[in-house]
């Protein structure tokens, strides 16, 4: 399955989706959309490197932990036992992130991309696939850290900046910020699917 898709994460109109990149190993996974909160039709992407759709949920997060069918527990459990095995497995703990991001676990996945990110902390990806996590804990500081982070790893990482946006316009009601972030997001890929959202939401900002 193409993991590079957005994902409609938690918010009341599952309009809009912040970017992060979910899904299982960082060599599988794509990018794709998280919805924002539910005062807006914000959207939130994931970083490629990660996947699952995931549902619209209650607003301000995600729905509750979903039972992973026989597969995903298999290779959950695979993935547990590899990083007791071997706790600097830098890829098990990716996508083992991977699978708790999918299967609606934030907490878990925010602590198994620690320690992922604790082995290799220059991971754009895996920085913007946490921050999302973080915004469905309501953390919205430590999304704003991790995104910004992201950004500056990589100046074209346009899902860390689109869902910059999402934050600061959703969730910390920084308009002018949201501007620059989305703004950014139009210079740098103007044909991309991040940009379409992007003129979307300034759109309404300026409602």
């Amino acid at each position: 399955m193409n993991r590079n898709i957005m994902f409609a994460l938690a918010g009341g109109l599952a309009v809009g989706a912040l970017v992060g990149y979910f899904f299982g190993a960082s060599s599988q996974r794509e990018a794709g959309p998280v919805v924002a909160a539910p005062t807006a039709a914000a959207p939130i992407m994931p970083a490629p490197s990660l996947g699952g759709a995931v549902a619209p949920g209650t607003p301000g997060g995600m729905p509750g932990a979903v039972l992973p069918n026989a597969e995903t527990q298999n290779r959950m459990a695979r993935l547990q036992a590899m990083v007791a095995a071997d706790p600097k497995n830098h890829d098990a703990w990716v996508s083992l992130g991977n699978d708790y991001f999918d299967t609606h676990q934030p907490q878990k996945s925010v602590e198994a991309y620690a320690k992922a990110l604790a082995l290799k902390p220059e991971d754009p990806n895996v920085l913007t696939d946490q921050g999302v996590m973080y915004r469905q804990l309501n953390q919205f500081d430590k999304a704003v850290a991790n995104f910004q982070k992201a950004a500056k790893l990589d100046p074209t990482h346009v899902q860390s900046l689109f869902n910059l946006g999402v934050v600061y316009a959703h969730d910390l009601q920084k308009p002018d910020e949201a501007t620059k972030a989305w703004n950014k997001v139009l210079v740098l890929a103007p044909n991309s699917e991040q940009a379409a959202q992007a003129r979307q939401q300034l759109s309404q900002l300026k409602k």
